[in-house]
This record gives structure tokens, C-alpha cells and sequence, in this order.
């Protein structure tokens, strides 16, 4: 038997640090007009910013940065110099983290081909470690792709050695959608309107004791937006001191009170002006940190029960427990689709977690537990093979939006979420709790007793079941065992003890379903019993046993 790696403990999962909201702009042509040429002006300036920062490479220092600062200051203004400089930073080192992960995840292939390829051919792989591939065929075609994968891992060494970065403004995706202008449905005049809007720069960070939080970019308590224009625009000012004011106010129909007491203390806010060219609006983005929430105790968000939840490709299976790690009422599905553009994908998410905070307020618990999914290392081709289908699921399962938004709308509703080790969680809470809880009219799914699993170990119970009492007249008559032994009573799932002697039962002694060693049998904990049982072993007369058998 393969051995099972430890399972890591439960944790709360710490609250959002940070708040962005949006709303629409009211624009006249006009204002448009102006607006696109401001973040067109200032879209120039950070490319070519950004081109000198990839050119500096690893040779980048504090004094470089100022240079830049200084050069952009003359062509625009020191406030957007100041945010034009640091958006390249954060993009140099967000492109920088990516060539990382992207030498850890060609290492992590190469590892594996070189494994298989140095089994026999046809040898069948273990739990732990894939085996041998299936022909010779097979086993010189993935030869050839190691050599293409050492190839690759060496060009991005040597870029990560030499502090090379590849990075498009606009996007990549975006920038070769202009090559297949027919698969993407796109004219051309469509694309160059969705990459100019990509490319402007209206971004703009706060800083606290400035009024209301923000010079380049403000909004009054009001409503009104105005902006600094660059030095070159400066005759498209409306208003004193080379600015312009948009006429309609802007309003924050969400967080908006949170957003008014935050501007009427000049603590920073950040903003960002945006173009949607599908819907031919404008927006913008206000965005301000939090301070840090003390972290919940574990067992105080679990003082009132949780709810499991078990992630699927199209819908989050949930069942709510009791503080005892028992089932309450019947499971609930919230289903979403995955397909279709960015925008729908990201409504479904939000419409299908919405709905699962409100059934857990209706449940009157506090936490919800969720597995603590990560697919980084677990869809490479190498590793997977030919399991195309579940190579495409992990790959567009959005684990790590779907976990940062529960966590921000869940802080909204007072409720917690905890985290737990997502190890064995579906195949145990099948074998244990599927068909148990299965009646004529409830038939759970493999995943609702996944998300029972979720529950209870993130209580702190194992996830097995307590062991079912044997039928009243193969027992004492004591009575079904509905007690839960809590986790720290010893000796809890033990074997029972072999009573030598005759017995009623038609299996031998020590060699029923509960004899020998339950640890083996067991991975994440054991269940609870608190009495071991016996049945004693009494001579039966000759009218007894001419009763007929039940």
C-alpha cells in the first residue's frame, strides 16, 4: 500500500487587505474625446518608460529610477511621472515573477520525462510516480520533446540570468489576436479600438494628507472627477491649474459611504479610468487598503457549526454540519458555467458564491470550509499524458479567483473561511458517507460527500464515520451507539476483542469487518465508539436452538 503524505492542519483564512470598486462614467463626446487623448499621451510615456526599464535589466538601481522620474517629469507632471514609474516597476516584476514559475514548471516536466523515459517500455506506473510509456513509439517522441524542453529551459535560465523580460503592453493574447482576426471575429478596425483602449494610462495612486486622497486624479465628496493633464495637453484645461473636470458627478452606488468617510479624511485612494470598447463606456476604479482584522480564532468561527463546500468545474457542492461533523437537512448545489468570454465566467462565480453566503447565513453558521486547491504544479502536459479532458478542466478552473472572491464577499457577510487540506477529501467522503446518506428521495453525489469530508476536517473530526452497530439480534439489545467520541479519546476505533468461545454470528471470530488493525484502514483519523461491545457467550439450550432463524 502506497503511503499516504500528511494531511496540514486547518487554518482561517486571513481577510481581504484591500477594496476596489466601480462605476460608470457619464461622458459627453466631448469628454471622451479628451479623455482618449490624455491616456493616449500618457500610454506613450509609459512604454517607452518600460522599455528603458527592460533595457536596465538587473543593472536597475534607485538612481536609474529618478532618472526616469526626471525625464517623464518634463513631458507630463511630477505626479504622473511618480505613477507612470511605479506601474513599470510593478510590470517589470510581475513579468519577472512569471519567468520563475515558468523554469519551475519546464523543470518539473523535464524531471518527469526523464523518469518515464528511463522505465522500461510498457511498465505499469505506482500511485506515487507515473510508470514507463506505453510504446516505443511513444518513448522516442517524448525524447525528441525533451530535447525541446531542455532547449526552452535553457533560453529562460539564461533570460532569468540576464534579467531579461518579455512584456507586452496591451497583452500578448491581444497583440496575436491581430494575426487571426477571422477565428476571433474581429475587423480590424474593432481590434485597433480594443488595443488602443488597452494601452492608455489613467492610473493613478493616493497619498494620505493630500486632499481628498489623491492630487492626479480626484473626486470630490460631490461627485466631481477631475484630472492633471500632461504638460502637452495642458490648453484642453477646463479649470484652474491645468485641469479638467468632467461635468456629471460620479457616484459609487457600492461601498459608496465607506469611500465618502475615507476622502473626507485625505486618506489615499487610487483611481483608475478605463475604456470598454465592446460596450463603448467608460469607468472608473477606486481602490484603498484596509487595515489588517485580527485573524478569528479557529474553534470561535467554528463554535456554531460550518458548512462544507467541495469546488467542481460547474457547481460548488455544500451540506451543512453541525458541531459535531454531523449532516444537517439536505446538500445544496450552486452550479455556474466556465464558458464563454471572461466577463460571463467572472458573473457566474460571483452569482454562484452570492448565492451559497446567503443559504450559510440562513443556516445560522459562521465558516465555511473549503479545500485549499492549488493547480501550479499539477497541470503540465509531461505529468498528465493524455488526459486532455482533465488537463483542460484544471487549467480553466479558476482556483485562485474563486478563492480571493469568496474570501472579499464573505468578509462582508461576517463570515469566515477556512482552509483545509484538500488530500483524499472526495475518495474518502465517498467510501464513508455516499451511501449512507443515500434514501429513496436523496441521492447525493460523490462531491456532496466530498464537501461533508471538507466539514469535518476542518472541525477537527476524521472523516470516517462511526462504526454502525451490529443488528438487534446479533447485539445485546443496548441500543444504536449515537454518541460521537471526540477526537482525543484513545482507543476509540481500536479492534474488538476476540472473545473466544461459541458464537451466534455466522462469521468466525476475529474475522469480521471490524476485526483486525483499524489503522490501517484508516487514514485521516478515526471515529468514535466509546464502549467496545460484546455479546456474552451463553450455552444454548436444546429448545433454543430448534427456534427457527429471523
Amino acid at each position: 500500500m502506497a503511503e499516504l503524505r500528511a494531511l496540514a492542519a486547518p487554518f482561517v483564512v486571513p481577510g481581504p487587505a484591500g477594496v476596489a470598486v466601480r462605476t460608470r462614467l457619464r461622458v459627453s463626446a466631448v469628454e471622451e474625446r479628451v479623455l482618449a487623448e490624455v491616456g493616449g499621451c500618457l500610454g506613450s510615456l509609459a512604454s517607452g518608460d518600460l522599455a528603458v526599464r527592460c533595457r536596465d535589466g538587473l543593472d536597475h538601481n534607485a538612481e536609474r529610477w529618478a532618472v526616469r522620474k526626471r525625464a517623464l517629469t518634463g513631458r507630463s507632471s511630477s505626479r504622473w511621472a511618480g505613477s507612470i514609474t511605479k506601474a513599470t516597476h510593478d510590470q517589470w516584476s510581475l513579468a519577472r515573477r512569471g519567468l520563475a514559475a515558468h523554469v519551475r514548471g519546464l523543470e518539473a516536466g523535464i524531471a518527469t520525462v526523464r523518469h518515464r523515459l528511463a522505465l522500461p517500455v510498457g511498465e505499469r506506473g505506482t500511485k506515487g510516480a507515473p510508470g514507463g510509456y506505453r510504446s516505443r513509439r511513444e518513448w522516442h517522441a517524448k525524447s525528441r520533446r525533451l530535447t525541446v524542453l531542455e532547449a526552452r529551459r535553457d533560453r529562460a535560465v539564461a533570460d532569468w540570468q540576464a534579467g531579461r523580460v518579455r512584456v507586452v503592453r496591451g497583452g500578448k493574447r491581444l497583440a496575436n489576436t491581430r494575426h487571426h482576426l477571422t477565428e476571433a471575429r474581429l475587423t480590424e478596425e474593432r481590434w485597433r479600438r480594443r488595443w488602443e483602449a488597452a494601452r492608455l494610462f489613467l492610473s493613478a495612486d493616493g497619498e494620505s494628507g493630500k486632499r481628498y486622497g489623491n492630487e492626479t486624479i480626484r473626486i470630490t465628496p460631490d461627485g466631481q472627477l477631475s484630472l492633471k493633464l500632461p504638460a502637452p495637453l495642458a490648453h484642453l484645461a477646463n479649470a484652474p491649474h491645468g485641469r479638467f473636470v468632467l461635468e456629471r458627478p460620479v457616484v459609487f452606488p457600492y461601498r459608496g459611504e465607506e469611500w465618502a468617510d475615507r476622502i473626507a479624511g485625505n486618506r489615499a485612494v487610487a483611481y483608475t479610468v478605463h475604456h470598454d470598447t465592446d460596450r463603448d463606456r467608460w469607468y472608473v476604479t477606486a481602490a484603498w487598503q484596509r487595515k489588517n482584522v485580527p485573524v478569528l480564532r479557529l474553534s470561535a468561527a467554528l463554535a456554531a457549526g460550518c458548512v462544507g463546500v467541495d469546488m467542481n468545474d460547474d457547481h460548488l457542492a455544500a451540506w451543512h454540519l453541525d458541531v459535531h461533523g454531523n449532516p444537517v437537512g439536505d446538500p445544496h448545489r450552486f452550479f455556474y458555467d466556465l464558458t464563454g468570454t471572461a466577463a460571463h465566467r467572472d458573473a457566474q462565480i460571483r452569482h454562484a458564491l452570492t448565492r451559497l453566503l446567503h443559504w450559510t447565513r440562513q443556516c445560522g453558521v459562521k465558516a465555511i470550509a473549503v479545500e485549499d486547491l492549488d493547480f501550479d504544479r499539477e497541470k503540465t502536459r509531461e505529468k498528465h499524458g493524455r488526459r486532455t479532458c482533465f488537463r483542460n478542466l484544471i487549467s480553466r478552473f479558476p482556483t485562485a479567483k474563486l478563492r480571493a472572491r469568496l474570501v472579499s464577499m464573505a468578509a462582508e457577510h461576517a463570515i469566515t473561511i477556512v482552509a483545509v487540506d484538500p488530500a483524499y477529501t472526495s475518495r474518502w467522503g465517498a467510501q464513508h458517507w455516499q451511501k449512507p446518506l443515500a434514501t429513496p428521495r436523496r441521492k447525493p453525489t460523490r462531491h456532496d460527500a466530498a464537501s461533508i469530508a471538507v466539514g469535518r476536517r476542518a472541525q477537527g473530526h476524521p472523516v470516517r464515520r462511526r462504526t454502525a452497530p451490529p443488528r438487534h439480534h446479533q447485539s445485546d439489545g443496548a441500543g444504536h451507539r449515537t454518541v460521537q467520541a471526540p477526537p482525543g479519546v484513545s482507543g476509540r476505533e481500536g479492534p474488538r476483542p476476540r472473545i473466544p468461545g461459541p458464537r451466534t454470528r455466522s462469521v468466525p471470530p476475529g474475522h469480521g469487518a471490524n476485526a483486525g488493525n483499524q489503522n490501517a484502514h484508516h487514514r485521516s483519523g478515526r471515529s468514535a465508539e466509546h464502549e467496545s461491545w460484546q455479546q456474552d457467550s451463553l450455552p444454548l439450550s436444546h429448545e433454543e436452538r430448534s427456534w427457527p432463524r429471523r
